[in-house]
């Protein structure tokens, strides 16, 4: 599995309150993490580092025989986000300063070509093959439930005023019901896991362009960020891009 990690400030935010970051474990389990502070709430960028730091505690600690079987790591991955929204949230009510604070979190946990994803508000997750691409997670937004019902068209979400409201975050309440999906990667599939700086500037198929362009993960990494700047770049932008695709 090649990686590559990549955050940047934008160009209009003083405070990057993204975060992301890829872990291994010796045996042959890998982690993706990428969380995206809420801005429009006190310490975001608080809630964000807690998220990746108590992920990474959780991960490195673990027995091998939790991962015995997908069950397993299902319930981990399950429990682990559980205890982490609780001590964001639990964090935010001792301290004044970060009182309502919050954060997306996608949390991909890896078995080799197995992925199990765990996905709490706006931040989101591609997967890419040779000839398609797939959003598979599903925002938790007052703008995506209105798409799904209808009631805007997809150019009306993109500048609809409430388009940041978020439904669903890490820290807000004291539990929390993260959605699920499971994906199979081929030999040369990628995953591209994002905030919503990214997100927000290029379509799928821009996407796409880019994943197929011969250059290396890093160099598509960094491509996106420049992309998202150079549209505006008014959000922080975070992406972790995975491929199973032998690099040259």
């Amino acid at each position: 599995m090649n990686f590559t990690v990549e955050s940047d400030i934008g160009l209009k935010r003083t405070i990057n309150e993204d975060r992301a970051a890829f872990f291994e474990r010796p045996d042959r389990f890998k982690l993706a993490i990428l969380a995206d502070g809420m801005g429009g709430h006190n310490a975001g960028d608080v809630a964000s580092e807690m998220a990746i730091n108590e992920m990474q505690q959780l991960f490195e600690q673990v027995d091998s025989a939790q991962f015995a079987t997908k069950q397993t790591q299902f319930e981990w991955l399950r429990d682990a986000v559980s205890h982490i929204n609780q001590k964001i949230y639990h964090y935010s009510l001792a301290h004044e300063n970060c009182q309502g604070m919050g954060t997306t979190m996608i949390a991909v946990l890896l078995d080799q070509k197995e992925c199990i994803i765990s996905h709490v508000g706006d931040s989101r997750v591609y997967h890419f093959t040779n000839d398609s691409v797939e959003l598979v997670t599903r925002d938790h937004s007052y703008v995506n439930i209105l798409l799904e019902n209808g009631e805007i068209s997809e150019e009306e979400a993109k500048n609809h005023p409430k388009r940041n409201f978020i439904l669903k975050a890490l820290g807000t309440e004291i539990s929390i019901e993260p959605d699920f999906y499971e994906i199979t990667l081929d030999d040369e599939a990628h995953i591209l896991i994002c905030s919503d700086g990214l997100s927000n500037k290029l379509t799928p198929a821009e996407m796409a362009q880019v994943i197929a362009r011969p250059i290396s993960i890093q160099e598509k990494g960094k491509h996106f960020i420049q992309a998202a700047n150079e549209r505006g770049g008014e959000d922080n932008i975070s992406l972790i891009l995975m491929t199973t695709k032998q690099e040259v």
